[in-house]
């Protein structure tokens, strides 16, 4: 058995996230049982205070057994994905370099991958049937919002219910090639899963 832990910053993605993990284990990690523990959620600002990357990888790692991998998810927001995901990696890998560990932050936010692939999550949780991919999902600033102006009216987007929903059905074939970094968070999640 394959056990992932993973340290996340939003409500909506304590519960997307492992659904997202399993649909990945499950075009990736055929025939493997995988278990996906439920994710240890902190704030941005505090996860990147000093000493609180290793103080929450040491955390995850000890509740997930002897060989469990861990995850870490963030929201680049305005800040550069590649170095800062490159920063949380060696803090998080100095904290437990036992461990597999793999970091990625979505450029500008989560939600940037269901603008990705937005033909395949028009028609869902309020969404207008008419709503299509913008030519750069992830330089959308307040993706969120997007979402909420293509939604039926006295709809809005919400993380907590939402984010599960979209997660369920999103097309990640699309949303690969059309978000870079998302194609990084499904190599990240297949390297845990097969190394």
């Amino acid at each position: 058995m394959i056990t992932i832990a993973s340290i996340v910053e939003g409500h909506g993605e304590v519960v997307a996230l492992p659904l997202l993990m399993r649909r990945i284990a499950a075009q990736v990690a055929t025939g493997r049982v995988v278990k996906t523990l439920h994710p240890f959620r902190v704030p941005r600002q505090n996860f990147l205070k000093p000493g609180e990357i290793e103080r929450r990888v040491e955390f995850v790692a000890n509740r997930s057994g002897a060989d469990g991998r861990i995850l870490i998810l963030l929201d680049a927001n305005s800040d550069c994905p590649k170095t800062l995901a490159a920063e949380i990696t060696e803090r998080a890998r100095q904290a437990r370099n036992d461990r597999a560990i793999q970091v990625v932050l979505a450029k500008m936010e989560y939600e940037a991958w269901f603008l990705a692939a937005a033909e395949s999550v028009a028609d869902h949780k309020g969404i207008k049937p008419d709503f299509v991919s913008p030519p750069d999902p992830e330089a959308v600033r307040d993706a969120k919002g997007w979402i909420s102006k293509h939604m039926e009216p006295g709809r809005s987007y919400s993380p907590s219910t939402d984010q599960p929903s979209l997660t369920a059905v999103f097309d990640m074939g699309v949303a690969r090639k059309r978000a870079p970094s998302f194609d990084k968070l499904y190599r990240a999640v297949e390297s845990l899963l097969v190394d």
